[in-house]
């Protein structure tokens, strides 16, 4: 049988996530405990301001701990320079670009950031993975536009690329579908789905969109009030977990759908 553990991308060890000060210690969520796999397109995801957030920031060490450790290919996230570990995790978030005025190829290049020289210079190696990137998300047609020229969906793939041109095995996203319509949704979330299974690498995005998540993904983070539970949308349907997510006098949860639905 093989051996999982050679494949684990990302990994938590009694987790603490939420703010300190001197005076206090707001926990949001603890004893976090999970396991990335390579090629595995992962959902997180939970209620309004349940931590997801908090949980990404301190995932990609934008953010201290309260406790615990984060471990990206074995190696805890504190023993990573910020260069090192741009080279192993790339971050596509929701906030808006300094500069919609770069073309998409030039938005795409700036993945190279950590291996171009001081001066910033592309390398053939460098136009290579950019072009690949502009093909897996097929906006190749795109790459002399400007970014002010895009719609939502398409700067949401043009941001993809920049990820995938950084090269990295680790692929998260801070609420990727923001603002764009339920086709769209579904789109970008299909292109990861695809993304995570092409190219081997992991995928983490967060989203309110927990429908298409389960509809989509090999493995879910489910954050609620008690807990931070991790495992297959099968399993944690079987398990009742999701309906424990919303109060039950709205909203229900339907097992045989794997949908939640407005109580009348």
């Amino acid at each position: 049988m093989e051996n999982t553990n050679q494949h684990i991308i990302l990994k938590t060890k009694n987790l603490s996530i939420g703010y300190a000060s001197k005076k206090e210690r707001n926990i949001v969520a603890s004893n976090i405990n999970i396991e990335l796999h390579k090629g595995e397109l992962v959902g997180l995801v939970g209620g309004n301001g349940i931590g997801k957030s908090t949980l990404l920031r301190t995932l990609t060490n934008v953010q201290d701990a309260l406790s615990g450790e984060v471990y990206i290919a074995k190696r805890n996230i504190k023993q990573f320079a910020a260069l090192d570990l741009a080279k192993v995790m790339s971050l596509v978030l929701t906030e808006q670009m300094m500069s919609k005025n770069l073309s998409v190829f030039e938005l795409v290049a700036l993945g190279r950031q950590p291996y171009t020289n001081w001066v910033g210079s592309l390398s053939e190696n460098d136009i290579t993975r950019i072009n690949i990137a502009l093909t897996q998300t097929n906006i190749t047609d795109l790459k002399h536009k400007r970014c002010f020229e895009l719609s939502d969906g398409q700067l949401q793939k043009v941001m993809i690329s920049r990820a995938l041109a950084q090269d990295t095995n680790l692929i998260i996203l801070d609420e990727p579908t923001t603002h764009l319509d339920m086709y769209h949704k579904a789109y970008i979330l299909k292109l990861l789905q695809k993304l995570a299974k092409e190219t081997g690498k992991t995928i983490l995005f967060s989203s309110h969109e927990i429908d298409l998540a389960i509809q989509l993904c090999d493995t879910m983070i489910v954050m609620s009030k008690d807990s931070v539970v991790t495992d297959t949308p099968c399993n944690l349907i079987s398990n009742g977990t999701f309906k424990s997510l919303f109060p039950k006098d709205l909203i229900a949860f339907d097992e045989k759908t794997g949908s939640f639905r407005v109580k009348k």
